[in-house]
C-alpha cells in the first residue's frame, strides 16, 4: 500500500480533529483581523477626517496585499511546505497588525495594512491545501467546511471586541489585540505535521514514511513497515502554464470567476456593512449590535453546507447556498425597517459563508498536488482583485442617492451570475480522491 493510500485509509479520529482545530483556530485569528478593519473603520474614519475615498483605500489596500500573498504564499508552500509557509504568513499579518496602532497617518497604516494582506491572504489557500491533504476522502468536503466555519468564529471575535473595547479604549486598542495571535505560531509548530504528498513530490520519502508510521501508531491500525511510493503529481516544477492546459483550463477559469464574484459581494457586503448602516441613520453602537448578530447567522450557515456539501455534493450546494444569497440581498437592500434588516441581513450571512464553506472544499480538489497550493493561491489571488475592487465602487454608490439600495442590486447580480458559472462550468467531485480529481 502506498503512502498516501495509508493516509487515507486512517479512521476519521484524533489526529483529524486535533489538525482541524489546530489550523482552524489560525484561520480564526486571519478572519478577526480581517473583521477588525470594518469595525475600526467606522471609527478611525471619523477622528481622521477620512473621505470616500480614504476609506476605500484602507481597505482595498488590504486586498492588494492579499493578492500578492496568495499567489506567493502558494507557489512557496508547494516548494517549502504547506506548514512553514502557513506560520509564516500567520506572524507577518499579527505582527503588521499591531504596527497599524502606532501608525502616525493615513500613509503609514496604508503600508501596515498592505502588510497585513500579504500575509492574511497567504495563509487560506496554504492551510486548506494542508488539511484537504490529509482528510479522508468521504469526509472531506465537511471537514473543510468546518474548517472555514472557524471564519465565522473570527468575525464573531472581531465583533465582539470591537463592541467592548473601541467605544471604552479606541480603535488603537483593537488594533493591538489583533497582533496576539503572533504568540499561536509555537502552537502550530508542535501540533501540525508537514503534508505528505508534498514530502513524497519533494523526494522526502523516508520522511514522509516516519510520518506515516507515526500517525498510523497513533490512530491504532496496522504500522507498515515497507515503503511503497505512487506518483502524486505527473512533475514537480510549478508554472503558471499548468493553470491552463488541458484538463485543467475550464476548471481555472471557473474558479476565477468564482472567487473574484464571491469575493466582490463578500467584503461588499461584510466589511462596509456597520459604514452601511450608520450612513442609514443608526448609531455606530446599533450597527455594531445588528452586525453581530447577523454573523452569530453565519455559524448554522456552515452547519447546513457542512451536511449537505456530503449529500448534494459541492456543485449543487455551492451554487444553491450563492443563489439564496442573491435573493436575500436584493430584499436587504430594500429593507427599511430594523425587522426587515435583521431578517434578511441574518439569511444573507447564512448563505454566503455556507458558500465560502464549499468553495474551500472545491478549490483545491481541482488541481494535482504539485500545484494544487499553486492553483489554489492564484483563485484566491483573483479573488481578491475582486475585493480591491469592491470598496471603492461602494463608497462612490454610497454617495449617490438611494445609493444603499443600489449596492444591493448590484451585489444580486453579481451573486446570480456566480451561481450561473457553476452551473455551467462545475463538475462534481464529492467522493473522489484528491490524486484521482487532480489528473
Amino acid at each position: 500500500m502506498d503512502l498516501v493510500s495509508r493516509v487515507q485509509r486512517l479512521p476519521v479520529g484524533k489526529f483529524h480533529y486535533t489538525l482541524l482545530w489546530v489550523i482552524g483556530l489560525g484561520w480564526m485569528f486571519d478572519a478577526m483581523d480581517t473583521g477588525l478593519i470594518s469595525f475600526i473603520l467606522t471609527k478611525m474614519a471619523t477622528e481622521w477626517s477620512l473621505s470616500p475615498a480614504e476609506k476605500g483605500w484602507v481597505v482595498s489596500i488590504g486586498f492588494v496585499g492579499m493578492a500578492i500573498g496568495a499567489v506567493c504564499s502558494g507557489a512557496l508552500a508547494d516548494r517549502w511546505g504547506r506548514r512553514n509557509v502557513f506560520a509564516v504568513t500567520l506572524v507577518t499579518y499579527s505582527i503588521a497588525t499591531a504596527l497599524c496602532a502606532f501608525a502616525p497617518n493615513l500613509t503609514w497604516l496604508l503600508v501596515f495594512r498592505f502588510i497585513v494582506g500579504l500575509g492574511l491572504g497567504g495563509q487560506l489557500p496554504v492551510a486548506v491545501t494542508l488539511v484537504s491533504e490529509y482528510i479522508p476522502a468521504q469526509v472531506r468536503g465537511r471537514f473543510i467546511v468546518l474548517l472555514e466555519s472557524f471564519w465565522g468564529l473570527g468575525w464573531l471575535v472581531a465583533a465582539l471586541v470591537s463592541y467592548f473595547v473601541i467605544p471604552s479604549y479606541g480603535w488603537h486598542m483593537a488594533f493591538l489585540i489583533g497582533g496576539l495571535p503572533a504568540l499561536y505560531v509555537f502552537m502550530i509548530l508542535k501540533k501540525v505535521p508537514e503534508s505528505v504528498p508534498y514530502l513524497i513530490n519533494r523526494g522526502r520519502i523516508e520522511e514522509a514514511h516516519a510520518l506515516v508510521q507515526k500517525l498510523e501508531r497513533a490512530c491504532g491500525v496496522e504500522v507498515i513497515q515497507q515503503i511503497e511510493v505512487k506518483p502524486v503529481a505527473a512533475k514537480q516544477s510549478v508554472s503558471f502554464s499548468q493553470l491552463w492546459s488541458n484538463p485543467f483550463a475550464k476548471r481555472t477559469l471557473m474558479l476565477w470567476l468564482i472567487w473574484f464574484g464571491i469575493v466582490y459581494s463578500y467584503y461588499g457586503i461584510f466589511t462596509w456593512l456597520p459604514s452601511l448602516l450608520v450612513k442609514q441613520g443608526y448609531s455606530i453602537v446599533q450597527s455594531f449590535e445588528y452586525v453581530l448578530v447577523m454573523i452569530l447567522a453565519q455559524l448554522p450557515g456552515y452547519i447546513a453546507a457542512a451536511w449537505l456539501v456530503e449529500k448534494l455534493g459541492r456543485k449543487w450546494t455551492l451554487a444553491g447556498f450563492i443563489g439564496f444569497c442573491a435573493v436575500s440581498a436584493y430584499f436587504f437592500g430594500q429593507a427599511n425597517t430594523v425587522t426587515l434588516i435583521m431578517f434578511w441581513g441574518c439569511l444573507m450571512s447564512f448563505f454566503n459563508l455556507g458558500a465560502w464553506g464549499v468553495l474551500y472544499t472545491y478549490t483545491p480538489e481541482q488541481y494535482p498536488t504539485n500545484i494544487r497550493a499553486f492553483g489554489s493561491g492564484w483563485a484566491s489571488a483573483v479573488g481578491r482583485m475582486g475585493g480591491i475592487v469592491a470598496p471603492l465602487v461602494v463608497t462612490q454608490m454610497m454617495v449617490q442617492s438611494n445609493g444603499f439600495n443600489h449596492v444591493f442590486m448590484m451585489f444580486t447580480a453579481v451573486l446570480l451570475a456566480v451561481a450561473l458559472v457553476i452551473l455551467v462550468l462545475g463538475e462534481e467531485t464529492k467522493g473522489k480522491t484528491l490524486e484521482s480529481i487532480g489528473m
